[in-house]
Order: C-alpha cells, then sequence, then structure tokens
C-alpha cells in the first residue's frame, strides 16, 4: 500500500473502508478536519490555463476556474476532470485569499466520474472529512465554493432531494449522483457539498440554472476509487476533456475532445482537440447527448484494453480510425459508387418508413428504399436498403449497397436461421464462404459470414442477430465492389441499430 493511499484511507470517514482495510490505517493529523466555519479555509479556486477547441468557437487559449477542497493536512484536494484535464498550467487560491497564489500538480483523473485528484505545493493546510453517517433525503447540505470564476468565496444551503439519481450527462456518466437545493452555479464545480458539521457529502458537478436543479458526486463513489486517482492511477479515462454533443434534431453526434491530457492513451492514440469521436469497439457514441456509450465500453473493456475507435477532425473534414492503447488513428477514405473513387466525405444516417432501422452510409448511396417486407414465413420485417443505384445493386453484383433488416415479430430468432434469410444459395452464383463467425457489436449478438467471388467480383457480408435485451432480430446485408467500398460496409456494420 503506497503512502499516498494511506493518507486517504486514514481521513475517508467510512466504516465500511475502515473495516476492509483494518491494520493499514494510520492515525490521523493531529490538527484534525475543519469544522463547519472552517469550511472556507479548506477550499481552493483553481485555474487551469491552456488550449482548447470549442465545437462554437473553435481553437483558443483560455483560463477557466473551478473550485475544490482539501482532504489531508499536506495538501491534497479534490476537484472535477472538466476543471483540469488538458490545462497546460494549473495555479490555485486559497480559501478567497487572490494574494497567495499556489501550484499544484493534477495526480490522477477520470473523465467518466469527472473526478480529479491534486497534489498542493509543500505546506500544512486545513482539511476537511468525509460524513460518516448515511446520507438520506431531506438531509441540510451547503454548497461551497467560487461560483461565476469569482474570487469571493459562498456558500448556499439546500436539502438532498434524491439521495440516489442518474448521473448521465454530456460530460459524465457515474452511478452515484445526488441531487441537491443548494444552488450551485458555473465555476462551483469541483466544490465541497457539506452536511451542517462541515463534513463532506459530496462533489459538486453539475446544475442546471433554468430547471434549477443541483448535481454532486455521492461521497461513496468517490471514496471507491480516490486511493487510485491518489496514486496517480486514472479510473475509467483515457484522457480527454470531452463533452457529448447532439444536432439540431436532437440526434447524438458523438463526443467533442475539448482537450486531451499529454501521455494518456487519447494523446497516444492521437487524438487531437477538436476531435469529434463518434464510435468506440463498434458502438456509435452520445446516442442521447451523454457520455454513457463511451464510458460502458470503458467499464466493459476496461482502460487498458486496446480499443477501436472512430473520429471525425472537423479542421481536415477528415475521418480517421485507429486504436486506444493500438494502433494510433489513421486518415481513412470514405467512399461510394463503386469506382474506387473518393465519395463527398460525408456519411448520412438513413432510417426506414418506421423511423426504426438507424443506419449511416455514404451520401453516395443516394437512393434509398424504406418499405417493411415479408419473408417467406409471413414475417414482416421493416427494412431499409440504399445504394447509388438500387435497382443495379438489387438485380446484379455490379453496385455497392445495403440492406437492414428489423422485426420485433422475429425477436429471438436463432442467428443462422436470420443470416440465412440473405444467405440463400449463393454458391451457385460463385459466392465462395469464408466461414461462418460469432458477431458482437456491444449492441448485438449472432453471427457473421462473408462471401467473396460473387458474379466473379463483389463481397457479400451477411449478418444474423438479436438485440442484448432480446428486443428483436436483425438481418444485414452489404456489398462491396472495389476494395475501397469496404470502408463504407465497415461504416454501416458499426452504425446499424433499430429504436423500438
Amino acid at each position: 500500500m503506497s503512502e499516498n493511499s494511506t493518507r486517504i484511507i486514514a481521513l475517508a470517514g467510512a466504516a465500511a473502508v475502515a473495516a476492509t482495510l483494518a491494520g493499514c490505517v494510520p492515525t490521523a493529523a493531529a490538527n484534525g478536519p475543519v469544522g463547519f466555519d472552517g469550511v472556507q479555509s479548506a477550499t481552493i479556486q483553481l485555474e487551469a490555463v491552456g488550449t482548447f477547441v470549442s465545437p462554437e468557437e473553435g481553437g483558443y487559449e483560455a483560463a477557466g476556474r473551478g473550485s475544490g477542497f482539501i482532504i489531508t493536512s499536506d495538501g491534497l484536494a479534490v476537484t472535477n476532470n472538466h476543471v483540469v484535464t488538458g490545462a497546460g498550467t494549473l495555479k490555485v487560491w486559497r480559501g478567497g485569499d487572490t494574494t497567495n497564489e499556489l501550484s499544484a500538480k493534477v495526480l490522477g483523473s477520470s473523465e467518466c466520474l469527472d473526478l480529479a485528484v491534486v497534489q498542493l505545493e509543500k505546506g500544512s493546510y486545513p482539511f476537511m472529512d468525509w460524513r460518516k453517517g448515511d446520507i438520506e433525503t431531506a438531509l441540510d447540505v451547503y454548497a461551497a465554493g467560487f461560483p461565476l470564476g469569482d474570487p469571493t468565496f459562498t456558500e448556499t444551503r439546500g436539502i438532498v432531494s434524491k439521495a440516489s439519481t442518474s448521473g448521465e450527462t454530456p460530460w459524465a456518466s457515474i452511478d452515484g449522483v445526488i441531487e441537491h437545493d443548494a444552488r450551485i452555479r458555473g465555476g462551483n464545480s469541483g466544490g465541497p457539498l457539506i452536511d451542517s458539521k462541515g463534513a463532506l457529502v459530496g462533489v459538486n458537478y453539475a446544475g442546471n440554472d433554468e430547471l434549477d436543479y443541483n448535481f454532486a458526486i455521492h461521497r461513496d463513489a468517490v471514496l471507491d476509487v480516490i486511493s487510485d486517482l491518489v496514486d496517480g492511477e486514472d479510473v475509467l479515462s483515457l484522457g480527454i476533456n470531452g463533452e457529448a454533443l447532439v444536432g439540431e434534431d436532437g440526434a447524438g453526434l458523438g463526443v467533442w475532445v475539448n482537450s486531451v491530457k499529454s501521455g494518456s492513451a487519447a494523446d497516444k492514440a492521437g487524438v487531437e482537440p477538436g476531435d469529434l469521436l463518434t464510435r468506440m469497439e463498434g458502438v456509435s457514441l452520445a446516442a442521447e447527448g451523454t457520455m454513457t456509450e463511451y464510458c460502458d465500453v470503458l467499464r466493459t473493456h476496461g482502460q487498458d484494453a486496446t480499443l477501436a475507435v472512430e473520429l471525425y477532425r472537423p479542421a481536415e473534414d477528415a475521418y480517421y480510425r485507429g486504436q486506444f492503447n493500438g494502433d494510433a488513428v489513421t486518415a481513412v477514405p470514405v467512399v461510394g459508387g463503386g469506382t474506387g473513387e473518393p465519395a463527398s466525405g460525408e456519411f448520412v444516417t438513413i432510417t426506414d418508413d418506421s423511423n426504426a432501422i438507424n443506419v449511416e452510409v455514404p451520401a453516395g448511396w443516394s437512393q434509398v428504399d424504406g418499405a417493411a417486407v415479408t419473408d417467406a414465413n409471413g414475417t414482416v420485417w421493416d427494412s431499409v436498403s440504399a445504394a447509388p443505384d438500387l435497382a443495379a445493386y438489387q438485380g446484379s453484383w455490379s453496385t455497392p449497397g445495403v440492406s437492414v433488416y428489423a422485426s420485433q415479430a422475429a425477436a429471438g430468432m436463432a442467428p443462422d436461421a436470420a443470416a440465412d434469410l440473405v444467405a440463400g444459395d449463393l454458391a451457385s452464383q460463385g459466392c465462395v464462404s469464408t466461414g461462418r463467425e460469432p458477431f458482437d457489436d456491444g449492441m448485438h449478438t449472432g453471427v457473421w459470414e462473408i462471401f467473396t467471388g460473387c458474379g466473379g467480383q463483389a463481397t457479400y457480408v451477411v449478418i444474423g442477430a438479436n438485440d442484448y435485451p432480446g428486443t428483436y432480430s436483425v438481418v444485414v446485408a452489404a456489398q462491396a465492389i472495389a476494395d475501397t467500398d469496404f470502408d463504407a460496409v465497415d461504416r454501416v456494420i458499426g452504425s446499424f441499430y433499430a429504436a423500438y
């Protein structure tokens, strides 16, 4: 156990943590934690200076301010990831005293939990302890910090409205969140939520001015990971300061990268500020304008796993594909038309006539048919097909295209049986199978099969699967002619889903 970890455990104040680590816990500092009257002295304001890239404003160098609080006498402090990650320099002032500027270093962070631990310069500091009792609805709480970047210390009073609620926001995905009505505003991010004795209840991280909602990361969620952060281990993190974006129609666009932590997995993969992460491990990101999908991939695979990623770089109007913890991202051509020539560089989302099926295709595949179809067994399937020339795609092996079929009535169908609906007797047309293999894209599980030499020139990809909850079966058939068509087919395979 490291020295940093034992410092945290000694001050955690959570009986479960203390019991689990009995025998490792040193005696608390002699001066002890502050009470309610001393909260201001242990609350800090942080200014992160660096170059960020905004979706609206482009690149700029800026100084953003947030709040935090000290948790050990030697200057360990907690704040939000979005306050400090990607900063070139970090300045700190304690208790509203702007005459005494402190330096600080980020030790560990998490974009999914929106947490970061920083170490202040050497010194002896007042600090806060964690609340030891339950955190229940109607508990009196106080939000402390420096709203709107004002150096004047502020405290607001309220109660816990919900002791546990959803923490899915554009910049975090947290299991343990407290909703309260102690008013917080921009600049309060990372500041403490305390009880009437000055003990820590949570870390403020989000608010809604219009609806007057205020949210804090629950004490227990912080204590679960704080020892790792203190030890310099990032948690549920690839090193971005990101925000989920949606389009004017409310559809998710991806996770926008405001800044990147130097030396992180994102940095090593070649991700840059101003990139839009659109897909990880075959899962489309920011479907509902939150970090949910991004963080679920990290929870499923782990942050150290090799993770496939696709991104769009607006500065170059180019798409990139690569891996975190693997091959760095490289630009990929976007194609259509079967000619091997680059298409417009744009993908569009198409839907069937019922608006259930969604799939991304090259803009050049402009002919679309969204009519439902009925199979030989009388089962109705919602359906959408797209190609540069639908008649040529459906009637020959000369043109690329895609068809996606989904049916709630067929939910639970054996994936092999679903794939056979479109695979048919392809051998008679010169198609040679590479073998049927398991398929799992993070949303569906089933089988897939690749046929080559169809009609002497085409490659035909077939997928038969069911969604994870078992609410529908899906069949995908995609046809490639030129080598460059495979990028479009990959995009299709990574983006299809049905919303029932």
